[in-house]
């Protein structure tokens, strides 16, 4: 019995621990433009955000078909920098 009392507080805490991990995450997301080529999309997010050329690739087609695409996920404050880099490049891009 205690060790199944044990096990839930355990499990509980995991659970809170994953809630606010994912509270404290945000996302870029790119949206489509008629101006900027694909191209220039594809190698902006391999620069900027780290993406392999397969990602960016990706990206890039759910930016033109679907209007938007969450490019990168992380806390608020390391998103600042490659968001504002984006919007720099002339593309459109928010954190959410």
């Amino acid at each position: 019995m205690m060790q199944e009392i044990f096990m839930t507080k355990e499990k509980t805490q995991e659970d809170i621990d994953v809630l606010e991990q994912e509270v404290n995450q945000h996302e870029i997301v790119l949206f489509n433009d008629d101006v900027n080529t694909f191209e220039f999309v594809i190698n902006s997010l391999i620069d900027i955000c780290d993406h392999t050329l397969e990602q960016a690739e990706q990206c890039t087609f759910l930016v033109h078909y679907k209007g938007k695409c969450a490019v990168k996920t992380g806390e608020y404050d390391s998103l600042k920098s490659p968001c504002t880099q984006l919007l720099n490049l002339g593309l459109s891009a928010e954190i959410v």
